[in-house]
């Protein structure tokens, strides 16, 4: 009689590197195995331990502006104001990312635009994530001529090129700020993840949980929102964040154009504008804020990738050689044990259900003729 036994789907994961991936996570809820995954990527960790620092000196540097509310920072310098430049406005002690051409701090410039830039990173994420989702949940839910509608609506909406769009909704709304302007990006930055959402209810609607739910009297709002959308939440995090890395290059595009946020205020891309024709004599005033705009949309990109990884269970992590090794020596002792009680008399004899006699628990020394003398007067 013969076992088969079940192989896996991928052949570059041996038996070996699944069991011991099984044991890293037995007995762990999806959350924790979430976490465990995510925290074993340490490009992504690192990633939001930048990104947190960045946030952090940005806007605890030069303060919270919004409307009337003004909370101070510990810089000396404010981003509206015009101090004598110093040296022409290279780079010193007193100012270390140096001056513009009317003495304005680059230091405080950079640090207000990072404040604008994570902004409308934020708000065109949440605005997007939440129309893309409805959409693409209903779409893929319901199907039919739900799904016809709101599928052709928006192929409209991407038919439409994105730069076009940016660049009217940026000279109608840039100068009502950064807060309307990404709001209204949002308006229009949900295509790609609506589609993503449907391909996915497609599939889960499918499932056997599903069918269990309809059974068991639920409806199709608590099917959609309690079921299938919880196990669509790696595919949403994940495009999320590339939504949001995204974003902050749509901004830093149309500021550059002068499409995006409107002086009095300023954002990364606004600063590299209106300092363009100073390239060779001042570089330093493309160094700062190109530098922030590629360390946050890397630190965004390399998020997404690790929580990829977290949510998706057909992601598989190659154990490491020393796991590996401590994995095999770990078989080889467990393999010698059972070798050794295998040949023991005393072990043989416990396992037959016998206690082990004195010939068993040791060897008779050479020249002892005391039990064949004993066994020949029994006789």
């Amino acid at each position: 009689m013969t076992t088969n036994i079940p192989q896996t789907n991928e052949p570059h994961v041996t038996d070996a590197e699944a069991n011991l991936e099984l044991k890293e996570i037995e007995g762990l809820s999806q959350g924790q195995i979430v976490r465990k995954r995510f925290f074993r990527h340490w490009g992504a960790v690192t990633s939001m331990i930048v990104l947190a620092l960045i946030i952090i000196l940005a806007f605890t540097s030069v303060g919270i502006s919004a409307g009337p509310v003004r909370i101070p920072g510990w810089w000396a310098w404010d981003w509206t104001q015009n101090p004598r430049p110093v040296n022409g406005g290279t780079p010193s002690w007193e100012h270390p990312f140096g001056q513009d051409s009317i003495g304005k701090d680059l230091f405080a410039l950079v640090m207000r635009g990072t404040q604008q830039s994570l902004m409308i990173m934020v708000l065109v994420g949440l605005i997007g994530a939440t129309i893309g989702i409805v959409i693409g949940a209903l779409s893929g839910f319901f199907r039919g001529w739900v799904d016809s509608v709101l599928m052709r609506f928006t192929d409209v909406i991407i038919t439409i090129p994105f730069i076009v769009i940016g660049a009217v909704i940026g000279s109608t709304f840039g100068k009502l700020g950064a807060f309307v302007l990404a709001i209204v990006l949002g308006l229009f930055s949900w295509t790609g993840l609506a589609r993503l959402v449907r391909g996915e209810f497609l599939s889960l609607r499918e499932r056997e949980f599903v069918d269990a739910a309809r059974v068991a009297g639920a409806s199709n709002g608590r099917i959609i929102f309690k079921h299938i959308l919880p196990n669509a939440m790696g595919v949403i995090i994940v495009n999320t964040t590339l939504l949001m890395a995204g974003a902050i290059l749509a901004e830093t595009g149309l500021s550059f154009l002068g499409f995006g946020v409107q002086p009095p205020d300023t954002s990364l891309g606004l600063i590299i504008s209106l300092n363009q024709e100073a390239f060779q004599t001042r570089p330093w005033l493309f160094w700062w804020p190109g530098a922030f705009i590629i360390v946050i949309a890397l630190c965004i990109n390399f998020i997404g990738d690790g929580l990829r990884d977290a949510f998706d269970p057909r992601q598989k992590r190659m154990p490491s050689e020393r796991a590996m090794r401590q994995a095999d020596v770990a078989a080889a002792d467990a393999a010698a044990l059972r070798g050794h009680e295998a040949e023991d008399p005393a072990f043989a004899a416990a396992a037959d259900g016998q206690a082990p006699g004195p010939d068993a628990r040791a060897p008779r020394a050479e020249g002892d003729t005391a039990g064949d003398r004993g066994d020949r007067d029994r006789g």
